[in-house]
């Protein structure tokens, strides 16, 4: 699940003018999850920091519950092992979009779903949580509800675009 072209647009210049998380940001996700997921989520990029701190407000605003709300905080954890920059990003989604191989770090962050998976579950992460980072870009396994897998997905694309998850 690449998203529209004009996702992928709002996506590359939102990403240009991200501003970075402040004191009191950091101190709000040190409040939701530590240790290992802490670190994971703090090596990212600003630019997915600010995404999962953003998706992981709106569930809260919407649901409220702890493993929803580290689920979306978390679920991208894995793009930072590629290192590509928003360029590369934008070269790896359109060669994704038209069905084109990804070479070297291009298609290893096309991957990041499963990589950050298996990084969660190392790092000892709720199942859940696990669980949707792996499915995030695909169909939702028979393991998350329908309306949870709903939110999720929402929160993940608000930032680009879906105005009943802005704040």
């Amino acid at each position: 699940m690449i998203g529209s072209w004009g996702h992928l647009a709002r996506r590359f210049f939102w990403s240009l003018r991200v501003a970075p998380l402040s004191d009191g940001e950091i101190v709000e996700v040190a409040k939701l999850v530590e240790g290992g997921l802490l670190d994971a989520f703090m090596s990212q990029n600003e630019a997915d920091r600010r995404h999962g701190l953003d998706s992981a407000r709106a569930v809260k605003r919407l649901d409220g519950r702890h493993e929803l709300i580290v689920a979306a905080l978390l679920h991208d954890v894995g793009k930072r092992h590629a290192d590509v920059g928003v360029v590369g990003r934008s070269v790896a989604s359109v060669l994704a979009k038209l069905g084109l191989p990804a070479p070297g770090r291009l298609g290893s962050y096309l991957d990041h779903p499963r990589t950050g998976a298996e990084e969660l579950a190392g790092l000892g992460a709720p199942a859940f949580v696990v669980e949707f980072t792996r499915a995030h870009h695909g169909s939702r396994p028979s393991s998350i509800p329908p309306e949870d897998w709903a939110l999720l997905v929402g929160a993940d694309a608000m930032v680009f675009g879906d105005e009943r998850f802005a704040g």
